[in-house]
């Protein structure tokens, strides 16, 4: 049994073999400039284009759909920002979640500044959107687009995409998907116009992410007009990477169906088993409809990055507080939206080949440290 556990796959999933694997080969045969007619670059045209249609099939989409970008993040500002400037003349509203990744969020910032106009519809306790309201809101006159991901990426909780997404449709608005906590996981759910994904949250390299706009959708760069990737992503693409993001997404769907219930049977231990182990925690999120391998639970008066530090020493990845500001003070927004307790957050994300021992010791040390913190913050 290894001493470090990484539980911390909803940040990046390590490496899949496969990918280390086309990642090598690609970068011997597949360096040169796709865009080129020589032979080196027709040979990279054809593995980028290989790859591309086994994501799309992955996907669900059609291989002229996808564009690949430099990271999920970019995918998300592409595809926000791309859509609210092709439907300008529709008008300039856009609907999104309380919890949202914050490239999101950043991106409708963005959105406001330039005069646009945002709606953040509530969630519950578990964190699922408002569908009502998120219904309502899209029909508003004027709405251009609606962004609402597939799983959350703090608390795991899944989002009525089908179901919002069937709203959208009603009214003629394009649904932007986050798929990024579950691509390669579970399938992804109907209806969306376009969908956004990073390929190192599905174990293939960091670098590569992904912008599928379906046919129909009105999109338009706002960066500056570039011949490549459908004219949607400027910049020489990473062949090798895109390579080995597909072998990835590939390997992980192929194995998905037994592993991730797997993963998920030893969430579900978690969940149940930290409420009698810790006294005065919070397990956060929908216990059921829930992405399979993330799982977070908040200690009252403990130091979350405290209990980070001690988790650390004892051989634990874990993270705290917002995924996406772990290096701030300031609380998660997904948590914050969701009224839920902030204190000594800690999420905890399995990855594919995680052991039951890991768990369970885990759930042996635990204990201890919080009540450790407790004790050294007075609190007995």
């Amino acid at each position: 049994m290894s001493l470090v556990a990484y539980f911390d796959a909803a940040s990046s999933e390590p490496l899949h073999p496969q990918a280390r694997e086309a990642l090598l080969a690609a970068i011997d045969v597949g360096w040169a400039d796709p865009a080129r007619l020589y032979g080196q670059a027709r040979r990279a045209h054809l593995l980028l284009e290989q790859a591309r249609t086994e994501v799309a099939e992955a996907l669900g989409a059609r291989p002229d759909e996808v564009s690949f970008t430099s990271s999920g993040t970019q995918a998300v500002h592409l595809g926000v920002l791309g859509t609210l400037h092709g439907r300008r003349r529709t008008g300039r509203h856009l609907v999104t979640s309380a919890v949202e990744h914050s490239s999101v969020l950043h991106a409708g910032g963005v959105h406001e500044r330039d005069g646009g106009t945002v709606e953040t519809v509530g969630v519950d306790l578990t964190g699922r959107v408002d569908l009502d309201t998120f219904a309502a809101a899209v029909g508003r006159p004027g709405t251009a687009l609606a962004c609402l991901q597939t799983a959350n990426h703090e608390v795991g909780t899944l989002q009525p995409v089908a179901e919002a997404a069937a709203a959208c449709r009603a009214h003629g608005v394009p649904l932007l998907v986050d798929a990024a906590q579950t691509a390669g996981r579970m399938p992804i759910p109907p209806g969306w116009s376009v969908l956004t994904a990073s390929a190192h949250k599905w174990g293939g390299p960091a670098g590569v992410g992904v912008l599928v706009v379906r046919k129909g959708t009105r999109f338009r760069s706002f960066l500056p007009e570039d011949e490549r990737e459908r004219r949607r992503v400027p910049g020489f693409e990473n062949v090798p990477g895109i390579v080995a993001a597909a072998a990835a997404l590939r390997a992980m769907a192929a194995e998905a169906a037994q592993e991730q219930a797997r993963i998920s049977e030893l969430v579900g231990k978690i969940r149940e088993t930290l409420p009698k182990v810790v006294e005065d925690v919070e397990v956060i999120g929908d216990p059921d409809d829930r992405a399979p391998h993330i799982v977070t639970f908040s200690c009252l008066y403990v130091d979350g990055e405290a209990l980070l530090t001690e988790l650390d020493k004892a051989g634990f990845a874990v993270s705290s507080g917002s995924s996406c500001t772990a290096s701030t003070l300031r609380p998660s927004h997904v948590l914050e939206a969701m009224g839920v307790l902030t204190h000594g957050n800690v999420r905890v994300s399995l990855p594919r080949g995680v052991s039951a021992a890991e768990v369970d010791r885990f759930l042996a040390v635990l204990p201890e440290m919080v009540r450790r913190i407790r004790q050294d913050a007075g609190v007995a």
